[in-house]
């Protein structure tokens, strides 16, 4: 496997005109074509042409869409030009919703009622002694009705003094019953609007007191259930009876087809399809062939001119490190993918600065939960790992130490050895970055110019740090300035160039040192989290009989806040310090076409 990142691979698919709807959707659905077309720069007439028709069902989906079946919408085989079946699709709404409507109005009205029948249970729920007699307050007379006043929030509005007021806790809106004369009726209504109220009159069917009105809407509430139930089937049958499923899903691929085909090359009988895939010719054969869609299809190389979209080739338990790459963007077809060597150097930062082997194990068990839902918790399995290994190292379990041996160190007995340890890991990782601008420049055909400005670079930055230990690196240090001058000098012979040489190399010089020093935060992590937890085992054995809860939260708390603290540190050091050193990332991703889904959601979005 190559770290470089490989180009997809230009298709080019020659079918029928009218197949060709279908044949995209059946490519789409494959997840592994992104298209790219040759010259048109719109649709052909034949699909262009279908706005107007695609514009009513939108106005009939809006009407009507709460009422149409969710899923299951399957499209026909498109035997017939899309202008032709779009038609007959509308053709079958129009005649389903000239029979739905009766039965729509019905079933409105039975919503209705039971959204009121509900409102009315939640509020009396709130009057289970009250004497009030709701056969009375309906019945009452036009000189002073009673009325169910709703108010958003907290707002009131200014009642009638001879109003009578029973306010109910109905949460928000705030719920009252007024009785108010009859002439003050419409300036109430008005008010109550005004706030985004509602004043309405009791309903002639709420009787009784509390109890047994409560009584008297759960027998409402299963009547009106019943039939909504039963209005509910009947729409399924004519559903059924009207094949409304898959009118809605010819509709919604032609309108997913409009959505995301800006552009199709075809003529009055033949269509092409072209573009880019990242799947064998057999993947595209089979697809076409399900659809049942006669088609040639060949791979030649691309057109003079076109950027070949491009694609991450690496082995599955490197592919959730491709997130830190990808937050930059694509790398060039010239540019290395470090995936692999994050797959190592991440774990390695992260499970240093959370060395513990309980939360490490903890961490990666939710990894393991969660990672079929976020993409980002396949992180944390690696990230846990690591940390239960280093917990080993530190002799760390929940924060406790001599439960096991240290098999390397405790933290706090050596903080300079924690804190170096990690330059030594930095410099290495420094150099990696170096050494993948070296590969960079020979697949760019530049190695000699890299050689030139970056090879003594690497002399004087090994040099410096190996002149902490022993006097030859500053040996070495001189040699690579002086491979800087020459190469200065081979390419502009001139003392300008020499001294813009130097002072290039002294500043990326103390840049490269700079970036050393950051990952001392690695160390200076490790020892806040040994820290933290000597913190959480005193708390807990001060706390007596509640040791246990105290350390179990103890390390809930370190767990939480490390968690975020430890992850930001470590993409700020890959992406600050690591990728500066070779990664632009400016190249096309591959961007494969979505699939057309045929439910009732996707098809409005």
């Amino acid at each position: 496997m190559t770290m470089r990142p490989q180009p997809a691979r230009w298709f080019e698919i020659v079918l029928q005109r009218d197949d060709a709807a279908a044949a995209l959707a059946a490519l789409a659905a494959t997840g592994a074509v992104e298209l790219e077309t040759r010259d048109a720069s719109s649709l052909p007439d034949g699909l262009a042409g279908i706005g107007p028709l695609l514009a009513e069902y939108r106005a009939l989906a809006a009407h009507y869409r709460a009422y149409w079946p969710a899923d299951g919408w399957q499209p026909s085989a498109f035997p017939e030009a899309p202008a032709p079946a779009l038609a007959r699709a509308l053709a079958i709404l129009r005649a389903w919703a000239a029979e739905a409507e009766p039965l729509i109005q019905r079933l409105q009205r039975c919503e209705a009622e039971l959204r009121e029948a509900q409102l009315w249970q939640r509020l009396l729920a709130a009057l289970p002694e009250s004497r009030l007699d709701f056969s009375a307050l309906a019945a009452a007379g036009p000189l002073a009705p009673a009325c169910l006043l709703a108010l958003p929030g907290r707002s009131e509005a200014a009642l009638p003094p001879a109003a009578l007021v029973r306010r109910l806790s109905g949460g928000d809106p705030s719920h009252a019953i007024v009785v108010v004369p009859g002439t003050e009726m419409e300036a109430l209504a008005e008010q109550a609007a005004a706030l985004k109220g509602v004043l309405q009159r009791l309903p002639a069917w709420l009787a009784g007191e509390p109890a047994a009105a409560l009584a008297g809407i759960d027998r409402r509430l299963a009547g009106l259930r019943a039939a909504e139930a039963g209005l509910h089937r009947q729409l399924e049958a004519l559903h059924a009876r009207h094949d409304i499923r898959r009118a809605l899903g010819d509709a919604a691929r032609l309108q997913w087809l409009t959505q995301h085909v800006p552009a199709l090359d075809a003529g009055e009988w033949i269509a092409w399809i072209t573009g880019w895939t990242d799947a064998g010719n057999a993947v595209l054969d089979a697809a076409l062939a399900r659809a049942g869609i006669p088609a040639l299809l060949h791979c030649p190389p691309p057109p003079a001119g076109r950027r070949a979209p491009l694609l991450l080739r690496n082995p599955w338990w490197a592919r959730p490190f491709e997130l830190f790459a990808r937050a930059l963007g694509m790398p060039a077809a010239h540019e290395a993918d470090p995936s692999r060597l994050l797959a190592l150097a991440v774990p390695l930062m992260f499970g240093f600065m959370f060395g513990d082997l309980g939360q490490g194990l903890l961490i990666a068990a939710v990894g393991v939960v969660l990672r079929k839902r976020f993409a980002l918790a396949r992180l944390f399995i690696a990230g846990g790992l690591s940390a239960a290994l280093f917990g080993l190292a530190f002799g760390s379990v929940f924060a406790l130490e001599g439960v096991l041996p240290a098999l390397w160190l405790h933290p706090l007995a050596a903080p300079l050895t924690v804190l170096a340890a990690p330059l030594a890991g930095g410099m290495l990782l420094l150099l990696a970055g170096l050494g993948l601008g070296g590969v960079q420049a020979h697949w760019r055909g530049a190695l000699a110019d890299w050689l030139r400005h970056d090879a003594g670079l690497i002399a004087v930055y090994v040099g410096l740090a190996a002149a902490l230990f022993h006097a030859a690196g500053f040996a070495l240090a001189g040699a690579g300035v002086l491979a800087c001058c020459i190469g200065a000098l081979q390419a502009e012979a001139r003392a300008a160039a020499l001294a813009a040489a130097l002072g290039r190399l002294v500043e990326r010089t103390l840049q490269l040192l700079v970036n050393t020093l950051s990952f001392a935060r690695i160390g200076a992590f490790a020892l806040a989290h040994a820290g933290l937890s000597s913190a959480a085992v005193a708390l807990a054995d001060a706390a007596g009989e509640a040791r246990l809860p105290v350390l179990v939260a103890g390390n809930a708390v370190i767990v939480v806040l490390e968690l975020l603290v430890v992850s930001v540190q470590t993409t700020r050091l890959v992406l600050f310090e690591f990728f500066v050193r070779f990664l632009v990332a400016d190249g096309r991703p591959f961007r494969p076409l979505p699939p057309p889904v045929f439910t009732l959601q996707e098809s409005q979005k």
